[in-house]
């Protein structure tokens, strides 16, 4: 009897939370908001799990929604980015290290001001995949919450700031988003391609341990066909919708109670520094409107300090240059997955002697 009221509990949660989800969703469509599926989800997410509601998403349909967002990714590369990257590879580069120097210089800061330990700073600060940061993290002995917390709140930070950005840029009569990027009336054959293409490039990806695998093996391979033309990919606006939500809940319900209280002493640095660098990259954003001819809707996306695929939503969602922004936001993922250890060690290396030690 515990058990199934237990059930029912959830299931009641659960019901709860998808009916807020939807409220939400539908009231940010109505005023435009990109990415409102996935946004709408989220807050409904953080409330429940601020709140202490005691439900969880598994693992597993993430992953299922982030090989989803990889190939939806897939679908708007094309030659465009590759030249885009031949074209502005020095400036892309340097964009790319101003994101990933605006995080380190955060981390040294937290650390210097003993508001968190030096390799926790180090991969919380790191704007790259937050999912990637939390796994790589715990690998190098860092608490593994503090990392999520710091990590979720930034990313729940740049997609209301973005969001909130695209809403004010975009002059788009396409009130969901994201889901206009691919045809309404997918053909069954591309749609079955897309699952195949989903499912092998997220099993290779993750049976070689590539961090964030679920996202960049689909990416990967699904660029690599669909830019030869040798697969094409489509998927329908339902199922990109539900991904939308998975994504949205799953980082909204690690938003606990439990979570917070730990780190609360913390919270005001971790706000602090997340407000930081997005506003270190706001402003490089408008420097790049004055190098390149591009908007600075495109500019701040591409420097948007993660999470990859919530960007990628919003970009594909709006008028945003696409391929700028994934060959920057790609390239920045990659950067940061190789430099991510060396930065953690040096940041740890700032951290100034434990009084009690010294004493």
């Amino acid at each position: 009897m515990p058990a199934s009221r237990s059930l029912g509990r959830s299931l009641g949660l659960w019901a709860l939370l998808i009916a807020a989800s939807g409220i939400l969703a539908y009231a940010l469509a109505l005023a435009r908001f990109p990415a409102a599926l996935l946004l709408g989800p989220m807050l409904a997410a953080i409330a429940f799990g601020v709140r202490g509601a005691g439900i969880a998403l598994p693992k597993a349909p993430f992953q299922a929604a982030q090989a989803l967002i990889g190939c939806l990714v897939a679908h708007a590369v094309n030659a465009e980015i590759t030249g885009t990257l031949l074209d502005d590879g020095l400036l892309i580069l340097l964009v790319v290290l101003v994101t990933v120097a605006a995080g380190a210089v955060v981390g040294v800061v937290l650390t210097r001001m003993r508001i968190l330990p030096g390799t926790t700073a180090a991969w919380g600060s790191s704007p790259g995949g937050a999912a990637a940061m939390v796994a790589m993290a715990e690998e190098y002995g860092s608490d593994p919450r503090l990392v999520a917390f710091m990590q979720y709140v930034r990313v729940a930070a740049v997609v209301l700031s973005a969001s909130l950005v695209a809403c004010l840029l975009t002059d788009t009569d396409l009130p969901a988003g994201a889901g206009q990027a691919v045809a309404p009336a997918a053909p069954l054959g591309s749609v079955l391609a897309t699952l195949a293409i989903a499912t092998l490039g997220a099993g290779i990806a993750l049976a070689l341990r590539l961090p964030a695998g679920a996202l960049v093996g689909p990416m990967l391979l699904g660029s690599a066909l669909h830019a030869t033309g040798i697969a094409s990919i489509s998927l329908p606006a339902w199922l990109l919708d539900g991904a939308y939500a998975v994504i949205g809940w799953y980082v909204g319900l690690r938003f606990t109670r439990e979570t917070l209280r730990e780190t609360l002493h913390a919270f005001p640095g971790i706000a602090a520094a997340t407000l930081a660098v997005i506003a270190l990259c706001a402003a490089w954003a408008f420097g790049l409107t004055r190098i390149l001819p591009i908007d600075f809707l495109t500019a701040f996306l591409a420097t948007s300090p993660g999470g990859f695929d919530s960007v990628a939503i919003i970009a594909v969602g709006s008028k945003a240059d696409v391929s700028f922004v994934l060959a920057v936001q790609t390239l920045r993922l990659f950067v940061v997955l190789v430099t991510g250890p060396i930065l953690a060690r040096w940041i740890a290396r700032a951290a100034p002697p434990d009084p009690a030690v010294r004493g």
